[in-house]
Order: structure tokens, then sequence, then C-alpha cells
């Protein structure tokens, strides 16, 4: 069992791949003791087996620490577009939907998405996003007013960010915490993810 596998994985994986392993013994151990039941027995058994499928394929489908979750829309080159997804949970445990895409060939800018749940937060705009590294800061411009679908959405739930800037100076994978003013304090972004960013202002497939 990788122990980078379970690294890659999101939140909502990890949290139902422990459930399906911890499934896995409870049944397992209930059916020892049923094993004088034959029927009952060969029920909790077809179960276990259940759940120890169900974990095995989340954990071979993770994505690891070397392995980009870059995904590539290859239709041609002038509407190629290129994404990195995760979900992110800030000191407070809030989740947000955490999006860094380039639209077109390589060389296009990168953005960064964040999405909130509607009605629970409104991000004004512009405001700038700080990205925090050691003794390192970065102020990335806020561009959502520069997305026709974004500045007519009035659930005011995603904020977009020019990228580049944090791309040209990053020389390596390293962790990244986000700040956003009256949004969020603290939003931690771990190396791999890091790692996906620098993959797309190249990347091709």
């Amino acid at each position: 069992m990788s122990g980078a596998n379970l690294y890659g994985m999101s939140y909502w994986h990890r949290l139902f791949f422990a459930y399906a392993v911890k499934t896995f013994f409870e049944v397992m151990a209930s059916a020892g003791s049923s094993a004088s039941h034959r029927w009952p027995g060969l029920f909790m058994l077809k179960r276990a087996l259940a759940c120890f499928f169900v974990a095995v394929v989340l954990l071979l489908l993770s994505p690891s620490l070397v392995q980009a979750q870059v995904l590539a829309n290859e239709s041609d080159e002038s509407s190629l577009f290129v994404r990195s997804f995760e979900t992110l949970r800030d000191l407070e445990y809030h989740s947000w939907q955490v999006v860094a895409y380039r639209q077109g060939p390589p060389g296009e800018p990168v953005v960064l998405r964040i999405v909130g749940y509607p009605g629970k937060v409104r991000l004004n705009h512009p405001t700038e996003l700080f990205v925090h590294a050691g003794r390192r800061d970065w102020a990335l411009d806020d561009i959502t007013m520069a997305s026709p679908q974004l500045a007519k959405d009035g659930r005011e739930a995603a904020a977009e960010f020019d990228l580049d800037p944090l791309l040209d100076d990053l020389t390596n994978n390293r962790p990244l915490r986000l700040q956003l003013a009256g949004v969020f304090a603290e939003l931690p972004v771990p190396p791999y993810v890091v790692g996906e960013w620098r993959s797309l202002p190249q990347a091709s497939q």
C-alpha cells in the first residue's frame, strides 16, 4: 500500500477509503463469529469482499505525488483546455474547490479559480489573493470580472486570479498558503497540487 497514493487522495477519497477498510475488518470479524450459520456468514463474507474491492479501486485510481491530476481536452490546439482540480480545506475546515487551468496552446495565461458554496460565502471583487511560502509572498490580481461567465453570476461564490506571477517565481513544488481577505485566513496547498500547477504552462495532454 503506497503512502504516496494515500497522501494524493482528496479528503473525501481518504475518508471513504478508511471507511471501506474499517468495514472490511469489522465484517470479517462478524463473519468468523457467524461461521456456524451458513447463510449469514456467506452474506457477511460477500459484503467484506465488496468493501475490500472498493478500497482497492480507490487506492489504484487516486493520484500519487509524482502523477499529476492534469486533465486535457485535445480537440485542437486552439481550443486546448488543461486543468488541475482539487478540493482543499482551510484552517476552519471549510471546503473550497481550487481549479488552475489554461485555455489554448502552451504559453497562454494560467488562471486560478477558487469556488465556495453558493449562499454561504460572497466574494467581493477585486480582492487580491495573497500567497505565502516561507519568507516569500505574492499578491495575485483578481481577474474575476474579465470572465463573462463569472461576471454575470449573481451567486458571487467564485473568484479568479492571475497565476502566472507565482508560477514564474516557483522553482520547486513547495507547500503554499493562500489568504483571501474576509474569506479565509489560510488555505494550505500541498506540494503535489503545486506540482500540477507548475506543469500547466507547457502541458499539452
